[in-house]
């Protein structure tokens, strides 16, 4: 199994997310933020380990999937990654947070688009993924409520 099916798409969603996010601007310094709002020190261990085992939980299903099951996995893959880095240069640079939910939306339908085939091919590495819906969930409602505060 060649690793540039699952690992290249989520380091490059890593990557270039990462190069968009901006937690010390002005502008999202005095955005009104929820008390629920993490502290920003938590957002880079969560999404290395988040990273992590969705490379390595479709890694696990594209090494037991037919060769459709592998294709539909790895296109899952390349537009979530897509998305994922897509809302951090909508919320952080563009300064959109209304905007970014709407992108986030669609990130979160791909995120569970990956995880059903996931399931369908490996229940195990649809497990392993599963906590990146929850966060991105989490991350919507944050995203709505600032989006709604300011």
């Amino acid at each position: 199994m060649s690793l540039r099916r699952n690992v290249v798409p989520v380091v490059l969603g890593a990557v270039v997310g990462g190069l968009g996010v901006r937690p010390t601007s002005r502008w999202y310094r005095a955005l009104d933020k929820p008390r629920w709002n993490p502290p920003n020190a938590v957002f880079g261990p969560v999404w290395t380990a988040l990273y992590a085992l969705t490379a390595y939980g479709t890694a696990r299903a594209m090494e037991r999937g037919t060769a459709a099951q592998v294709r539909g996995i790895e296109r899952a893959l390349w537009t979530n990654m897509a998305l994922n880095a897509g809302w951090c240069w909508l919320f952080f640079t563009a300064e959109r947070p209304r905007l970014a939910l709407a992108e986030i939306l669609a990130l979160d339908a791909s995120t569970a688009d990956l995880l059903r085939r996931l399931r369908e091919v490996d229940p195990t590495a649809h497990h392993l993924v599963a906590p990146y819906l929850a966060w991105n969930s989490f991350a919507t409602a944050l995203n709505a409520e600032i989006a709604r505060r300011n």
